[in-house]
């Protein structure tokens, strides 16, 4: 096989380096790892040894207190479905993960990962009733699914918060089943907000609320409670590392914050899937470095990887990269510079552009081809579901 030349491999660094980042750490995030730019934090030591105390048993108070109001409130989910080995054919698989009731009659919300494959979901209360639940709905792009259980009695729901009034240092109770272990609950601080998560579809999900109260595996789905006993979040994500094989819980936890919770949920009841506008591209982003690489005069926009076949970009005449960097023939993709007159400068800025509009709505993209600038009516369509 013949080897590469340098200018492809300076291509696959920079393109591996602008989608990945630096990688620092490891997300347990379903079935799918996330990577995240290392962080240092520092606190000063402090000598209030009278008010720590005072605090401390307040926050006891607190915590308890909150326990026993929403412990009936979490539900501890079992699922059960099939896996395909490439050796043994289709192979029992069973999963655990946390729920959250948002409506007395039965609707509950807990990560799309936790049921994502599942045949059969089995609902336990802490009561110790137990029952089926069904799926009403999934959205992988922000990991929320939402639940249905019947039960013969009125179900207690959460209240919920405001994600929007959160503070860093804030006090934060997690409750949950990690490894099984139901009714378990913890306590931490909001460490800090607006993170940005890769879900398991590459959409990025945005203002996630970061923790240091302990999640573990089974944590997953279960709600981030304020002191006032209302839901701010849903846990979705811990980072870890590996310690003898297994994954090590390192002070740094993730929940999807409660107001975009909300407002997928609802859409979920209502018509059992989250519909956005849809461009129909895959893209990267473009710096003075891939510009280099890819021997154009553009230092800034989205080169357009993959156009959909049949999608909007597709119908507009949108074109894609031919071919490998190394290979004859090569040509890069359009590279789109402006939506609507908003600079697109990011591949993420053009996913929030997009996300900007209505599906059907027109929009106008200026794009360089060739070192020539283009503008182009299109029309959005309706992303794909999963």
């Amino acid at each position: 096989m013949a080897a590469r030349d340098s200018g492809s491999r300076g291509f696959d660094l920079v393109f591996i380096a602008v989608l990945s980042g630096i990688v620092a750490g490891l997300f347990v995030f379903g079935a799918g790892f996330i990577y995240l730019n290392h962080i240092s934090f520092f606190m000063p030591a402090q000598s209030r040894t009278t008010v720590f105390l005072n605090e401390s048993l307040n926050q006891d108070v607190i915590v308890t207190s909150v326990f026993a109001d929403l412990k009936d409130s979490v539900v501890h989910i079992t699922t059960k479905g099939l896996e395909n080995n490439s050796f043994e054919g289709p192979v029992p698989t069973r999963g655990q993960g946390s729920g959250v009731i948002i409506r007395s009659d039965g609707y509950i919300v807990t990560n799309a990962h936790v049921v994502s494959g599942a045949e059969d979901i089995e609902i336990g209360l802490s009561s110790g009733y137990v029952t089926s639940a069904q799926i009403i709905g999934t959205d992988p792009s922000t990991d929320i699914a939402v639940l249905k259980i019947n039960a013969p009695f009125e179900l207690k729901a959460a209240p919920l918060g405001d994600s929007n009034d959160l503070l860093p240092g804030q006090l934060v109770i997690a409750i949950g089943n990690p490894f099984g272990f139901q009714n378990t609950v913890t306590t931490g601080v909001i460490s800090a907000l607006n993170r940005t998560l890769r879900s398991s579809n590459n959409f990025n999900i945005n203002g996630v609320i970061q923790t240091d109260a302990a999640v573990n595996p089974g944590n997953s789905g279960g709600p981030l409670l304020n002191s006032k006993g209302e839901v701010i979040g849903i846990t979705t994500a811990i980072f870890s590392t590996l310690q003898g094989g297994f994954q090590a819980f390192q002070g740094i936890g993730f929940a999807v914050p409660i107001n975009s919770i909300k407002e997928i949920s609802n859409e979920l009841i209502e018509s059992g899937e989250v519909v956005r506008p849809w461009l129909g591209v895959t893209g990267m982003t473009v710096n003075s470095e891939v510009s280099e690489v890819l021997g154009v005069n553009v230092s800034e926009g989205v080169l357009i990887i993959t156009v959909v076949e049949g999608g909007p970009a597709d119908n507009a005449g949108i074109r894609g990269t031919v071919h490998d960097p190394s290979d004859p023939g090569f040509e890069p993709g359009d590279i789109i510079l402006e939506m609507d007159g908003e600079a697109t400068d990011t591949i993420d800025r053009l996913v929030e552009v997009i996300l900007e509009h209505e599906i059907g709505s027109t929009v106008l993209i200026k794009y360089s081809r060739e070192g020539v600038v283009h503008e182009v009516e299109v029309s959005l369509g309706q992303r794909p579901s999963g």
